[in-house]
């Protein structure tokens, strides 16, 4: 056991300010709160952890899906309490830990950005330190956000999503499908004609002619236990209705949405992220980041759609500093 004389003070004093308790209402369920939300459907729950403390910068995580979890962001542990980040794990409705009503008329965009809403101002999230990152669909839902709300935020961080899905489907028909083995993209396409993607096979092809090459860049076996759980626990009563049952693109409630010419309503400073090898078109986000009225871009040259993985360095230093230089007044 080491004596308190080994410890170096000032390092203790930022410790306990970091993860400093004084007059938060969590202390007893360590961060954890079930946030009531109000819905045309009924009032229902929905799951939030915090983690640190910090009265500048606070981020709320967004998860991709929809109908994923929060806990392939707990690889931010590895950081962000060093970078002195107070960040908000939340399953949005339908995810593992809140509540999962099976009400098809739930699932609905604008009904997830009045959540949000809801969640934002049960957390005391304010301008002054209200971070808002959505990742994938989290950033179809982080962008609608900011064009309703954004004067309740502080940065915006847009991850691996592009502003239309219009024109993520070309990206995937015109780049990311004529890279598959044709035997095996033919194979999907069948079993996705014929509506019957429940079927093993269709992961059987997916994952390494699909998921080892644009979501995470190692074997799926290997994929960190995070990644595994969240995928695990996806609710396909929210994912297929909004995204569609393909995984080559978008057929559901989203085959519609675009945002791309709204962009420039939007005045926080935003932090847009793409990667090489991800499902999303990278040019097209890098593009998106000059739409942006204080608008930067994050490449991810080793990445694919989960960046925050197999560009880890690239990512969590360009989250980390995009924050540091927001507080600094330099974006």
């Amino acid at each position: 056991m080491t004596t308190g004389s080994h410890h170096d003070p000032s390092g203790a004093v930022l410790v306990r300010s970091y993860f400093d308790v004084v007059g938060r209402d969590d202390v007893l369920s360590g961060g954890v709160r079930l946030i009531p939300i109000v819905t045309p459907y009924g009032s229902f729950r929905v799951w939030t952890k915090r983690v640190g403390n910090s009265p500048t910068a606070r981020i709320l995580l967004l998860h991709g899906g929809p109908g994923v979890t929060h806990e392939y962001f707990e690889a931010f542990d590895s950081y962000f309490p060093a970078a002195g980040i107070e960040y908000y794990y939340y399953d949005q409705l339908g995810s593992a830990f809140s509540d999962q009503p099976d009400i098809d008329d739930l699932w609905d965009l604008p009904r997830f950005v009045d959540e949000v809403e809801q969640v934002r101002q049960a957390l005391g999230l304010r301008r002054e330190n209200f971070y808002l990152l959505g990742h994938s669909w989290g950033g179809v839902l982080a962008m609608e956000y900011a064009l309703r709300h954004q004067e309740h935020l502080k940065g915006l961080i847009v991850s691996n999503m592009m502003s239309s899905v219009p024109a993520y489907n070309e990206y995937a028909r015109t780049a990311i499908m004529p890279t598959m083995d044709p035997a095996a993209l033919a194979e999907i396409q069948r079993i996705e004609s014929e509506g019957t993607t429940d079927d093993p096979r269709y992961m059987e092809l997916l994952i390494p002619h699909h998921y080892e090459q644009h979501v995470l860049r190692m074997p799926q076996a290997e994929w960190p236990d995070p990644v595994q759980r969240a995928f695990k626990r996806l609710n396909p009563k929210v994912y297929v209705p909004m995204q569609g049952p393909s995984e080559l693109g978008a057929s559901g409630k989203l085959v519609d949405w675009d945002r791309s010419a709204e962009l420039g309503r939007i005045a926080v400073p935003t932090l847009v992220i793409g990667a090489r090898h991800d499902t999303m078109d990278p040019a097209h986000m890098e593009w998106m980041s000059r739409q942006f009225k204080r608008g930067r871009y994050l490449h991810c040259p080793n990445g694919s759609h989960l960046a925050m993985y197999d560009d880890q360095p690239t990512y969590v230093a360009g989250v980390t500093g995009f924050i540091a230089d927001v507080e600094r007044g330099l974006v």
